[in-house]
């Protein structure tokens, strides 16, 4: 008797950097051509290496209005809005204002728990082994892993999950 196929996949909260910084590029261009950031300042810094994205401008308007055109641009580039969790609202110098948001690239412990407990409670013959940065969750029959990918991507969690490796 053939042993039947053991199928799984991979959840993370990976984020592709580089489709980030094109989505940061591509708002800094938006917001230098747009008639009311004329003369005035209008910073978006991306800093790769420490995670963490800033915004500048003159009020909180024009830097809430500069955050909703990154997210649409990161929106068009399938990078998760959970991706940002602001961190901190400040004054700048020259009386502008500077918020600043932490990049999410990982699942962290609390989350990780949560995601496990929410797989065991759908009561499918699966198992989810935290790997790290990442959960690998694996059962012989491809439909419930489908019901899991279904049932994580509807709850409200911080991370912005990724499925990956599905085999």
């Amino acid at each position: 008797m053939a042993k039947s196929k053991e199928h799984q996949f991979d959840i993370s909260a990976k984020l592709d950097m580089q489709e980030m910084k094109n989505a940061v590029i591509q708002a800094q261009k938006e917001v230098d051509n747009r008639y009311d950031f004329k003369g005035i300042t209008k910073e978006i810094d991306f800093n790769q290496g420490s995670k963490v994205l800033t915004l500048v401008s003159d009020s909180d308007n024009k830097v809430e209005a500069m955050y909703d055109i990154l997210i649409s641009k990161m929106n068009k580039r399938d990078i998760s809005i959970n991706s940002l969790e602001e961190t901190k609202k400040e004054d700048a110098s020259g009386g502008n204002r500077k918020y600043t948001y932490r990049i999410i690239d990982s699942i962290e412990k609390d989350e990780a728990k949560t995601i496990q407990s929410e797989i065991k409670k759908l009561k499918l013959k699966v198992t989810a082994v935290n790997q790290g940065d990442e959960i690998r969750v694996s059962g012989k029959n491809i439909d419930d892993l489908q019901a899991i990918m279904r049932h994580l991507k509807s709850l409200e969690l911080k991370s912005p999950l990724v499925f990956d490796n599905f085999k």
